[in-house]
């Protein structure tokens, strides 16, 4: 198998999208009618339909399909819906040398839409168990010790979120994943991805997540998180409260994001789309981003258009996600992605 050249580190599950009869079910493209609507009652959910995901793992899944080597480190519980997701990975191309096997099940997560695709998480369960505590998974129990250190001797990024900082063992690979980055000089992007649900005490995360900010190279928050975590949804202040970052992106769905990068503010607005469903899509311009500076490294972060052209990538790749169901299953290829903004007029 190819060396890997991203490692992702982190959860890897099943997303449950609900179709409902009061929003018609499932759709395969957005109904305008439903635009600005509520999310359905859980208790009103007829079908549940599981996609694989997770935001460590949709990225690792997106980068081979953008050209980029990934592997994901990640623990999968000794269950068949944990065989379905590592026979996920070995079908993409991800190098598994990093996944680990525990005796607690999969997770699975309940995700609800609104008309606009906009998703909201609202349990967790397991296969043939029911609804289940956020802490009794597979994922919790990631390791330090079997976090295979031989990965990261060529390595060109690390990336993580920060879910798996909500438990006491997977809190601790990641400090050990981050500990073996700074052995072997890898620049670390990290996606702040706060979901409440998933914390046991989420009053606790802001203490948890803020030391791991010291330790990373680039940042990327949606606009709700650089507002729970540094009052402001201004990327130039953000970089300036942490001055060591590289450069700091923050995502505003539908608004496109705006970013400070190598010390050159910006801002893309977007790309207008069919939404069917927005899980995954913070992913998609997570591998789109670092498919692209992987080509000059970071030191393409000196030159404006450079940067520019990778936030609209990365814009591009995202977006598209947003056009099918499921985080993993709707992520484009290159030629995709190519076509997509040849159609935009924006390549040749």
């Amino acid at each position: 198998m190819p060396v890997p050249q991203v490692l992702c580190v982190g959860e890897m599950l099943w997303d449950c999208l609900g179709d409902s009869a009061e929003n018609g079910g499932a759709k395969d493209k957005a109904d305008s009618s439903n635009v600005g609507s509520a999310a359905p009652d859980p208790s009103k959910i007829e079908n549940w339909t599981a996609y694989p995901g997770g935001a460590p793992a949709n990225v690792a899944c997106a980068l081979p399909k953008l050209g980029v080597q990934s592997a994901l480190i990640s623990c999968l519980g000794q269950d068949a819906a944990g065989d379905r997701l590592l026979k996920i990975l070995q079908q993409g191309g991800v190098n598994i040398d990093g996944i680990q096997r525990h005796p607690a099940p999969t997770r699975e997560v309940y995700v609800v839409r609104d008309g606009t695709g906009d998703r909201q998480f609202v349990a967790f369960g397991a296969e043939g168990k029911g609804e289940q505590d956020t802490t009794a998974f597979a994922d919790t129990q990631l390791l330090p010790a079997s976090v295979p250190q031989p990965l990261f001797s060529s390595a060109k990024f690390l990336t993580l979120g920060t879910l798996a900082l909500a438990y006491p063992n997977s809190g601790r690979a990641i400090a050990h994943a981050l500990d073996l980055a700074d052995q072997y000089y890898v620049p670390v992007f990290l996606d702040l991805n706060w979901r409440p649900l998933f914390w046991p005490d989420p009053s606790k995360a802001q203490q948890t997540i803020a030391p791991i900010l010291e330790r990373v190279d680039l940042l990327k928050l949606s606009k709700e998180e650089a507002l729970w975590m540094f009052a402001t949804d201004d990327p130039a202040a953000i970089a300036q409260k942490l001055d060591h970052l590289e450069g700091v992106i923050i995502t505003d769905g539908a608004n496109g994001c705006r970013y400070c990068l190598g010390g050159h503010m910006g801002a893309h607005p977007g790309f207008k789309a069919a939404v069917v469903d927005t899980t995954g899509a913070g992913d998609g311009f997570v591998a789109g981003f670092l498919s692209q500076l992987l080509q000059g490294g970071l030191k393409t972060l000196d030159d404006p258009k450079r940067v520019y052209r990778m936030v609209v990538y990365a814009s591009a790749v995202g977006a598209l996600v947003t056009q099918k169901s499921g985080a993993i299953a709707a992520q484009p290829n290159r030629t995709e992605v190519e076509n997509f903004l040849r159609q935009q007029g924006l390549i040749a």
